[in-house]
């Protein structure tokens, strides 16, 4: 044989056996590939490899005219197809191990009574280090595709209904890489002791984790609210303010409950939950770091110089730590001033009291019982008095005598009753001609308004008896017969004892 055809015969049978052996390398997809990332991982970067050197082994050939063309565009091909398998499992295991993990959820309280929540969120991706050194990866393919980097991330948080609670509804971290926590700040559009935190990254990966929030400790205070801020008391009542108190300290923990600014003729005192047991200080705990409290004021029964009907009244309940109570001993009698507040810089909340009047009607009867003869007329007064803390205006007088009874009533309507001031009234019935023997009622309503709200007296019942006309002529016969009777029996009797 001629010794081209034979050097021919060779390197065709080796292109063949190459072919051959590049076709049972390759094997782009095992269908555990999808269960076990790591190990398919693993598999894709040798036939990545192995497609890689025999692309370079058939351009040597083919520039040497070796190979056609054809061939070298099959090699090109499955090499391309290796490298993309490849690409891909890395993809997989990258997006599969990323994670992201909070480190603190802080909840603050600003000067503006807004609640803030500080977020830190980290990269905790660290292992993708590890499997570049397992799988002795170490190409610019790998570094290009960031593994210690993660993209996009979206956070939101929620309350227990899944509503989002904070402002804004969702913030966003561009790149969040490994070994740099990223800080966001929310303010909250709900007062919450915990909340679910829900994040989308990469690729779409979701994570939801409910935490509880952690109090700034960097100030030393108490937060005080109160939803009953602004209330109106009538002279003589109470009135009851619900306080929230909440912790931001790492100091203190235990804090006296003081009120300023109130005149000493309203008193004053703080109960607990239950409303049964007086407070003066409360203790916080780490496992309670929000507890409730209920200030009771109680108004005098008549108004004085300091405390004015239809004036409001500010005032501050304040929590002071044991340090700042020491500092201040003439703290309840001081009337001091925003300002001075401030830069006691202790928690307070500022409260309002309006003291309103109220009239009470008091209705006076000297006789409420009459016996009258058919043809006689009920002559009766009553005294109306204005025991209240407030003037009564529009003050009527309405009585319901029985069927075809008249009646007359002077005044009938009092225009204003001040404080402590009494208006007298006279009532006059007169019965009917035919009116039968007996008893008979007669109601008395009185009515008036304080302050625009309708206030009534108790009603009155007057009662009226009428009795039967007495026949004189027939009277004065019966008390004769009498005497007559009875002068007989003295008579016989003393005749009897002379006997």
């Amino acid at each position: 044989m001629h010794p081209v055809y034979r050097i021919s015969t060779v390197i065709l049978f080796i292109l063949l056996l190459s072919a051959v052996a590049t076709a049972q390398i390759y094997n782009p997809f095992n269908q555990r590939d999808d269960q076990y990332r790591l190990l398919g991982l693993k598999r894709a970067k040798e036939a990545y490899e192995v497609a890689r050197n025999d692309y370079e082994r058939q351009q040597t050939l083919f520039e040497k005219g070796l190979i056609t063309n054809a061939e070298l565009d099959q090699a090109r091909n499955i090499f391309s197809d290796a490298e993309v398998n490849y690409q891909q499992s890395l993809l997989a295991v990258l997006f599969e191990k990323q994670y992201i993990s909070v480190i603190s959820a802080i909840k603050s309280h600003a000067d503006d009574g807004k609640k803030h929540v500080r977020l830190t969120l980290a990269n905790t991706s660290g292992g993708t280090e590890e499997y570049r050194k397992l799988l002795n990866i170490d190409d610019d393919l790998f570094r290009s595709l960031q593994p210690d980097v993660i993209n996009n991330v979206y956070v939101s948080l929620l309350n227990d209904g899944n509503a989002i609670i904070s402002q804004p509804y969702e913030a966003k971290i561009s790149q969040l890489q490994y070994g740099d926590p990223q800080t966001i700040e929310f303010t909250m559009l709900e007062e919450v002791d915990a909340v679910t935190v829900y994040i989308i990254y990469g690729n779409g990966n979701q994570r939801s984790m409910k935490i509880y929030l952690q109090k700034d400790a960097s100030v030393n205070k108490v937060e005080v609210q109160s939803e009953q801020f602004s209330q109106e008391v009538e002279l003589g009542n109470s009135a009851y303010y619900d306080l929230t108190l909440e912790l931001f300290s790492g100091e203190s923990n235990t804090f006296t409950l003081e009120v300023v600014n109130l005149p000493e003729q309203i008193s004053r005192y703080f109960k607990g939950p239950n409303g049964q047991i007086r407070l003066r200080q409360v203790k916080f705990t780490e496992s309670s770091r929000t507890k409730s409290a209920t200030l009771q004021v109680t108004l005098p029964d008549r108004a004085t110089g300091e405390v004015v009907m239809d004036q409001s009244i500010p005032f501050y309940v304040l929590a002071l730590p044991d340090e700042t109570v020491e500092k201040i001993p003439d703290l309840l009698t001081r009337q001091l001033t925003e300002e001075e507040l401030q830069k006691l810089d202790v928690g307070c909340v500022k409260l309002e009291l309006l003291p309103r009047g109220k009239g009470d009607l008091i209705v006076r009867a000297p006789q409420l019982y009459f016996s009258i003869l058919p043809d006689e007329t009920v002559e009766m007064s009553i005294d109306l008095f204005n025991e209240g803390s407030r003037r009564l205006d529009f003050v009527e007088i309405e009585a319901e005598p029985p069927l075809n009874w008249t009646k007359e009533i002077s005044p009938n309507n009092v225009s204003t009753l001040d404080i402590n001031e009494e208006s007298r009234i006279n009532l006059k019935f007169t019965p009917p001609e035919d009116i039968a023997v007996g008893k008979y009622e007669v109601r008395i309503k009185t009515s008036a308004l304080s302050n625009s709200r309708p206030i009534a007296a108790g009603d009155k019942i007057v009662t009226i008896e009428i009795r039967p006309e007495t026949n004189i002529f027939g009277t004065a016969i019966i008390v004769m017969f009498i005497i007559i009777i009875v002068g007989g029996i003295i008579f016989y009797g003393v005749r009897l004892s002379k006997r």
